[in-house]
């Protein structure tokens, strides 16, 4: 048998088991350090951050300040602000990594695969031709080429430049 050792893949484990640890998109923005809580923007009633368990390098997200838990719990003005962000982490994500393409969605309840159910948040993830291979299939395992850190800087860097 082959192992692929994935040790980040513990944290994620641990902290999709707890119960009690709140919600990332309210908590985090309450910090005062960005690069540690991975948020590359703020906005004024929205922000986007990196994912801190990602499908593939750059998958970030956008998220309203305000913790409801669907889209159309959202008023005009954060549903706007929401997709503006989207669109520019896009623009950035293109500028810092030319990706091929993107999946962008929301996972609206638990049942769809919402892991932070009561605030809605977009997914932005970066796709590229052969991106995915036999890891996922076979060994239910997804490769991540790169570092958070380095993704972060890019990416920040890209964003502010557009």
């Amino acid at each position: 048998m082959e192992r692929l050792w994935a040790f980040w893949r513990a944290e994620y484990v641990k902290v999709a088991a707890r119960e009690d640890m709140g919600c990332i998109f309210c908590e985090l923005p309450k910090r005062s350090d960005d690069r540690e809580s991975l948020i590359l923007l703020r906005g004024e009633r929205a922000f986007v951050l990196l994912n801190r368990f990602p499908y593939n390098p750059g998958h970030l997200m956008v998220a309203p300040y305000r913790h409801v838990p669907s889209l159309e719990d959202l008023t005009p003005e954060e549903a706007l602000e929401v997709w503006e962000l989207t669109v520019k982490s896009m623009r950035a994500l293109r500028e810092a990594f030319s990706p091929h393409g993107f999946n962008i969605g929301v996972n609206v309840g638990r049942v769809a695969g919402a892991g932070f159910e009561g605030h809605v948040h977009v997914h932005v993830v970066p796709r590229w031709n052969g991106d995915t291979n036999f890891m996922p299939v076979i060994a239910e395992t997804k490769v991540i080429s790169e570092s958070l850190e380095r993704v972060y800087e890019e990416l920040k860097a890209a964003i502010e430049r557009t």
